[in-house]
């Protein structure tokens, strides 16, 4: 199953702390629900694990993901990644295309495109399912590099980081998801 998701999000930090934020692996992975970072290799490729559970379902899938472009003066960062299902004939692919551009008062936009092809049991869910899901996950996402970089400058208390990540639980999502999808198509039956 082959979608594309188109997102954006504004922040309240300058476009060049954005960029380095969004080109350090390791802190762009504790924003990823569910994600770990295992190892990053000499080649600029890094190793990673995402753990995803809904209902009964749990996959885990561990994969490759590399830095194609890196365009600083334009502040563009585009990725490609791949991954296997543990213990599953699945799989995901990914390439994903971030722009970040100045905003106003010292703020920034990001936009996010990215192709993604899934093959395996979290097909079964559908692509309406999936796509919402996935804007939700990127919602969170957005929302946790704001926190990061919105609040950056003011002093925090150290946190010990958990040993291992979390299985992000896609049930309170896909519900969100099915009750937004039922919404629209109530809508285009009946009219706003």
């Amino acid at each position: 199953m082959a979608f594309k998701i188109q997102e954006a999000f504004d922040i309240q930090a300058s476009a060049q702390q954005v960029w380095e934020y969004l080109i350090d692996p390791a802190k762009v992975a504790v924003c990823l629900p569910g994600a770990e970072l295992l190892e990053a290799r000499e080649d600029k490729s890094y190793v990673g694990a995402v753990k995803v559970k809904v209902g009964p379902v749990a996959m885990s899938y561990k994969g490759v993901v590399r830095f194609t472009e890196l365009d600083e003066a334009q502040r563009v960062v585009r990725l490609v990644g791949e991954g296997r299902e543990a213990g599953g004939g699945g799989s995901a692919k990914l390439t994903m295309l971030s722009k970040i551009t100045p905003g106003a008062n010292g703020g920034s936009q990001v936009t996010v495109e990215a192709e993604i092809d899934l093959v395996g049991k979290i097909v079964q869910f559908g692509r309406g399912m999936i796509e919402e899901v996935s804007r939700q996950l990127f919602r969170q996402f957005a929302a946790c590099v704001k926190q990061h970089l919105e609040i950056a400058d003011q002093p925090q208390a150290v946190e010990e980081a958990p040993s291992e990540p979390e299985a992000v639980s896609a049930v309170p999502l896909a519900w969100r998801a099915f009750w937004t999808l039922l919404a629209r198509s109530l809508k285009r039956v009946f009219g706003k």
